[in-house]
């Protein structure tokens, strides 16, 4: 337990404009967590980057303090000044041990997002940890920490009403586009085929809305996307030319630099003047500034549904007394769990122990006295030892769960 690390920036200490200069691009994610986790002796690791959040879940035994998390942040070579890296750094939340587990929990629980009581957040957290599974970055450690967030987070939205009428970023920027009152014929740009644009599309295919064009870096993923709602597929290249017009534009990638840039927004545009509507929900955002000082735009993004994220926690205040006491419960249970896995682990030796004890007597202790012994005085003692050690192998086993379960 003591092991695990955590190091988050959030919404709660940082600008969600600002946020976005930590995330990773994710072309070359991989490779920079396995650079960074063979030099700074870390044994598992995963990383989670959210529209309000980006967080580092390690097990290591090194010390994490602001000065490590200064020199790791630094090795990701993220083009920051000395200046801004030092107002991310002081501005970083660590956690170690039970209050890292704690830290997990909350946030799986959608208790530390901005919108509590959203679900997105257990989605992408296990899409977070099973990415960097596949890419060899975590262990059993990290296994064991994921397997009991699952569960409690399972537990708050089936036994609280945390998540009833739920309240995500997608579905408060739906809320607003709705208030537009567009035609459902309204000609949607849809940048980025990613879980965040897939749950707004539903959102607006629910609604009737049915004119739809895809654009991403994969074409295929953009296929997938397009055909789900009968629209057309593009890459990104191809907003550099597309002419047909368009009404709204819903746009989330993982792009550091922005996608819709004035010269960009004026071939969209084709020459209308009309005032189009800007979804943004990318952190940072993929809408140049310079975009809504030229042109007359609808803007809606992350940032902008702060207030109502306010409202939404003083309407579930009730409800997370109730989820953490679930929480809390789940950590107790889970550090029972780790003491007994801890004794599973250090029983494994017993029956070597046992077997080379045995070994000894017979070979040597009593060697002159089974020589001495009648075949069939020898197959009694046998058996009798056969049966001894199996029971002794049991026996400390049981006898240290039992001591773990009533000691807690």
């Amino acid at each position: 337990m003591k092991h695990l690390k955590v190091i988050a920036f959030t919404h709660k200490q940082i600008e969600l404009k600002e946020l976005g200069k930590l995330v990773i691009c994710q072309e070359n994610l991989t490779e920079k967590l396995h650079a960074v986790k063979a030099e700074f002796g870390i044994a598992e690791i995963f990383y989670l980057a959210t529209c309000n959040r980006v967080e580092f879940v390690m097990i290591t035994p090194q010390v994490v303090d602001k000065a490590f998390a200064k020199k790791f942040i630094e090795k990701f070579n993220l083009g920051m000044c000395s200046h801004h890296m030092g107002s991310f750094i002081d501005a970083a939340s660590i956690y170690e041990g039970r209050e890292a587990l704690n830290h997990l929990l909350r946030t799986s629980c959608s208790l530390e997002s901005l919108v509590v009581g959203e679900k997105e957040i257990l989605a992408q957290l296990r899409k977070a940890y099973e990415d960097c599974k596949q890419a060899g970055l975590t262990g059993e450690g990290l296994r064991m920490f994921m397997d009991r967030t699952v569960k409690t987070a399972k537990e708050v939205y089936t036994h609280t009403n945390i998540s009833r009428n739920p309240i995500s970023v997608v579905s408060l920027a739906y809320r607003k586009l709705k208030d537009l009152k567009l035609c459902l014929n309204a000609r949607i740009l849809i940048i980025g085929a990613g879980e965040t644009n897939q749950n707004i599309s539903k959102y607006l295919q629910k609604h009737k809305f049915s004119n739809f064009s895809v654009f991403n870096r994969t074409v295929a993923k953009a296929q997938q996307l397009a055909v789900d709602l009968n629209g057309e597929a593009y890459d990104l290249e191809a907003l550099k030319t597309y002419n047909k017009g368009f009404d709204v534009i819903i746009t989330c990638t993982s792009a550091v630099e922005p996608i819709i840039t004035p010269e960009i927004y004026a071939t969209l545009l084709n020459g209308c003047k009309h005032r189009k509507t800007i979804v943004d929900l990318a952190i940072p955002n993929d809408t140049a500034p310079e975009v809504l000082e030229q042109f007359p735009v609808n803007f809606i993004e992350v940032h902008s549904l702060n207030e109502v994220a306010k409202r939404n926690l003083q309407e579930r205040y009730q409800e997370l007394t109730h989820a953490e006491e679930i929480i809390d419960q789940n950590i107790c249970e889970f550090m029972v769990q780790q003491r007994q896995r801890r004794v599973e682990l250090a029983m494994r030796e017993v029956p070597e122990k046992i077997k080379e004890i045995r070994q000894t007597a017979i070979n040597s202790v009593f060697a002159d006295e089974l020589q001495n012994m009648d075949e069939k005085s020898r197959d009694v003692l046998e058996r009798m030892m056969n049966y001894m050690e199996k029971k002794y192998i049991s026996v400390p086993m049981v006898m240290a769960k039992d001591i773990l379960i009533n000691n807690n």
